[in-house]
């Protein structure tokens, strides 16, 4: 049996509660024996549902850590959480990238594209692997998209600052240039659209509402126009490339996107602020 351990601000959470069952799903279909072992919970009793961490290892029979650092020497491999509150990512990564275990860390990845930088230094300064990504990258109605002149993304989601990383995750991954400046404007009180300039006059506008599903219409590179709602299983597609990396160490993208990403959402919150402004990147 191969063991994961999770990490996580509070255990009783939208991303926890299903990635056992989906883990579960995914090497009974592939013969694998990944089988989440162990759980640290910074904090005890979830905001979410009131569950605390004791019940949640009973209900998904998992053992509980009384330290991150007891976690990180028991676990095969670490998975951290924490998806709604990315401002803990750089204090837990301080622990387990230390232990040059094979990390997944949950999106949002940062807070920030220099908080960012810094976990990916820590990674490199002892020689660990890790990688995170937003599910939304795993759509496989992106595939034949990819190298696109331009792209409008749709999306929703309780709010701008948490749920804009899904469009920027697929926009950075059909793109594939480097993004150079981005724009910010409002409609309403709670929609926006997000211009994002790339190299090569590559462009990507993002439409948020709280109404909205994930779908993406892409310009080709052979002038042809594709219009697809992402209805495939990117969870599933996530946790089969996390449990691959596991067992191989490869990544099957280039982890600086995840730099990219970070960097345009922060531009995109700062936008808030500027609305109708070109802020470089």
């Amino acid at each position: 049996m191969k063991t994961i351990g999770f990490i996580d601000y509070y255990i009783s959470e939208w991303h926890a509660n299903h990635y056992p069952a989906w883990i579960k799903e995914i090497c009974e279909k592939t013969g694998e024996d990944f089988r989440i072992k162990y759980v640290w919970a910074e904090e005890y009793v979830s905001p979410v549902d009131g569950k605390n961490t004791d019940e949640w290892c009973k209900e998904y029979g998992a053992e509980k850590c009384e330290s991150i650092q007891e976690l990180c020497e028991k676990a095969d491999y670490i998975l951290v959480l924490s998806p709604s509150d990315p401002e803990k990512h750089l204090g837990y990564a301080k622990e387990v990238l230390k232990y040059k275990k094979n990390t997944y860390i949950d999106k949002t990845f940062a807070p920030d594209y220099k908080t960012a930088k810094e976990i990916f230094d820590i990674a490199e300064s002892y020689g660990t692997k890790f990688f995170s990504s937003s599910a939304l990258r795993y759509g496989t109605e992106l595939d034949e998209m990819l190298g696109s002149k331009a792209i409008i993304t749709q999306g929703g989601g309780g709010n701008l600052d948490e749920y804009i990383i899904h469009q920027i995750e697929m926009a950075v991954k059909v793109i594939g240039e480097e993004a150079e400046k981005i724009r910010v404007e409002k409609q309403g009180n709670n929609q926006y659209i997000v211009t994002v300039a790339f190299a090569n006059d590559k462009q990507a506008t993002m439409l948020y509402s709280s109404a909205y599903g994930f779908s993406v219409c892409a310009e080709t590179k052979s002038g042809k126009t594709i219009n697809k709602a992402i209805v495939s299983e990117t969870f599933i597609n996530l946790l089969t490339d996390i449990l691959n990396f596991y067992k191989t160490g490869e990544i099957s993208f280039d982890i600086n996107q995840t730099l990219q990403v970070m960097k345009i959402r922060e531009a995109v919150i700062k936008g808030k602020e500027k609305l109708g402004v070109w802020i470089k990147l």
